[in-house]
């Protein structure tokens, strides 16, 4: 490995394809049909306005709804080919790369889409960090091989030693030209896309791209999903391929968010009294964000998590030691055995509180703000998390070591709905 995150083999191939987008005479406007990741969109509320924002809203194609979960697949595979049909989506006129730049103040990513070839994680080109549950492959595998298509692309990222060359030279050209779609989205992002087909700068990129090592930083359960529907098509085709979006990190470091817990079925009193003396508790009547940074403070000394759900907060930290190494596996990685998340679901949720991780026991919610609400609303405790640095979870992933999943959330994530991917192109 070099110190840039080279590798000498197993390199990235990245190869253009036919985007599908909206057309924007048939829409109300680009930004009224984006929507986050599917799996950001947790909250009937959230989905009923994404709904009712546009009637051509992508969410109906990566969370339909219906009563069955066959039904609903056939219902996106529908909807898909109905707007196809109507000229509400329309592929591009020839392959390409596609240049995507997201913006807030003084947040700025810029990244390439492309349809990126698949490799096993043994194969060493992309890492990934978190552990996936087979229930949640199944159903995206279920969606993208009835809808043929990749709805959505994944947030991979490389490191470069950060020169203007390879990729990131053609993106600083491209970025010069007018665009193909620009948006604002509700939360403030702005969004532009750019076309790229010309051979030299494809050539360009493919070179650059030849000994890079890739990140799964969102996407993880979509990676499954496409490694199992590509061991379905024995023959070459394009599901060797899967939609992904390329950041170069050393150029544009994303940021990493924790992402919180909710436990349904566990009240915070009952929370707080199975601890048992093996963590030190404070309570704390302060707002969220003062709550929030005396948990950065304590996260920065040992394990440390915020339990919010009785109008309160109570911060947990400084475990016994005795406690971790009775709980935690003693046969992984140091930098694995100290992680926050390994401690939860390792010490507090499978042996303080025994609580399964299941979909009717635990939630996992991105928004802070409303894991604290739905945690006070439904009597249930929201455990609430601090983030992981990126380079811990590069080194891990390095080492082929996984996290719990849902450890970490990378961002800005792309907007689904600006380009999509249909297999039948190709």
């Amino acid at each position: 490995m070099n110190t840039d995150g080279r590798k000498a083999h197993d390199g990235l191939r990245l190869i253009p394809f036919r985007g599908l987008r909206y057309v924007p005479e048939r829409v109300g406007s680009l930004a009224a049909v984006t929507s986050p990741p599917y799996d950001v969109v947790v909250r009937p509320d959230g989905l009923h306005h994404l709904e009712s924002a546009d009637p051509y809203n992508i969410v109906r194609l990566i969370l339909p709804q219906a009563s069955t979960p066959g039904e609903r697949h056939r219902k996106a595979a529908d909807t898909l080919a109905r707007w196809l049909s109507d000229g509400v989506l329309a592929a591009d006129p020839e392959p390409a790369l596609y240049v995507y730049e997201q913006r807030r103040d003084d947040m700025l990513q810029r990244g390439i889409i492309g349809a990126l070839a698949l490799s096993e994680p043994s194969e060493g080109a992309v890492l990934p960090h978190e552990d996936v549950m087979a229930d949640i492959v199944a159903d995206r595998a279920a969606l993208m091989r009835t809808t043929d298509a990749n709805l959505e692309p994944l947030l991979f990222t490389y490191r470069s030693m950060g020169e203007p060359t390879g990729v990131s030279a053609v993106i600083d050209r491209t970025v010069e030209r007018p665009p193909l779609l620009a948006t604002t989205t509700e939360d403030g992002f702005r969004h532009r896309l750019w076309s790229l087909t010309d051979p030299a700068e494809l050539d360009q990129v493919a070179a650059d791209l030849t000994d890079r090592q890739a990140l799964i930083a969102d996407g993880h359960h979509r990676w499954a999903t496409y490694l199992r529907l590509r061991s379905e098509h024995t023959a070459p085709g394009p599901w060797n391929y899967g939609l992904v979006l390329l950041v170069d990190t050393a150029r544009y470091p994303l940021r990493v968010r924790a992402i919180h817990r909710l436990l349904h079925r566990l009240p915070v009193r009952d929370a707080l009294a199975a601890l048992g003396g093996a963590f030190r508790v404070r309570r704390l009547d302060l707002a969220l964000p003062e709550a929030l940074e005396e948990l950065a403070a304590a996260a920065a000394g040992s394990n440390a998590f915020l339990l919010a759900g009785d109008g309160s907060f109570h911060l947990l930290d400084r475990p016994s030691p005795e406690l971790l190494s009775r709980t935690v596996r003693p046969d992984r990685p140091e930098a694995w055995r100290t992680l926050d998340a390994t401690v939860l679901h390792s010490t507090l949720l499978d042996h303080v509180w025994r609580v399964p991780d299941t979909p009717d026991q635990i939630a996992y919610i991105h928004d802070t703000a409303a894991a604290v609400a739905k945690a006070e609303r439904d009597g249930g405790t929201a455990v609430l998390m601090h983030p992981v640095h990126e380079e811990v979870v590069r080194e891990l992933a390095r080492k082929g070591v996984t996290m719990p999943r849902k450890s970490t959330s990378f961002g800005p994530k792309p907007a689904t709905g600006l380009v999509l991917r249909s297999l039948t192109l190709e």
